[in-house]
């Protein structure tokens, strides 16, 4: 067993032990607008669910190297609200494309090629090519670290509306297969989910 003290090691090293090591990771795919109106589309696999009650996600945006923060972090503080699409399998590239660290007024819409999809309750924009969106407005902003290059930000939103895209949804479920999640990995890895198998939970008595 090899033992190692992150308080030693350099920021971005720690990074790849993380990520390699808390393997698979969904991938938010969030979408958000700022005050002035220019729209953002990142990726981020720092993600989850949270709760059904009230309904509520996650996710992390990591600061860039310089300590900045990311856009999709301040459009959410400026407007309270963003959407979460689901990336999946045929969107790869395309996911991949948003995640350049583009101008804060160049929309990853127009440089991946993607539509804009007006949302019903919120001003952000949908992934009109995603099967998932999550309208969502922020509950809560968990600053992590001191601000520096690899701090962290936990945001919480709660989901106003839900979309599904009949393709993938049948009678209150969705269909794995026809969703084809990707996940992020390590490095430039991904992976996506080709193989189900069940375990039913034990009963205590």
């Amino acid at each position: 067993m090899i033992s190692v003290d992150p308080k030693k090691m350099a920021v971005a090293d720690v990074y790849k032990l993380l990520i390699g090591s808390v393997v698979p990771r969904p991938i938010a795919w969030v979408s958000t607008i700022s005050k002035t109106g220019s729209t953002n589309l990142a990726p981020f696999s720092f993600f989850n669910a949270i709760c059904s009650n009230p309904p509520s996600l996650l996710f992390c945006p990591v600061n860039h190297p310089d300590g900045r923060e990311k856009d999709t972090l301040v459009n959410i503080r400026e407007t309270k609200q963003f959407v979460v699409n689901i990336a999946t399998y045929p969107m790869a590239e395309k996911m991949n494309q948003t995640s350049g660290n583009y101008p804060r007024d160049k929309s990853e819409f127009k440089e991946a090629g993607l539509t804009e999809l007006k949302s019903v309750l919120i001003k952000s924009p949908r992934v009109a090519e995603s099967p998932i969106h999550f309208e969502c407005e922020l509950t809560q902003i968990v600053d992590i670290g001191d601000g520096s290059a690899g701090s962290g930000h936990v945001v919480i939103g709660k989901i106003l509306m839900a979309h599904f895209s009949e393709d993938v949804y049948l009678d209150g479920k969705i269909i794995l297969e026809k969703l084809q999640p990707i996940a992020r990995l390590a490095g430039t890895s991904y992976s996506r989910v080709t193989e189900i198998f069940d375990l039913v939970r034990p009963q205590i008595k």
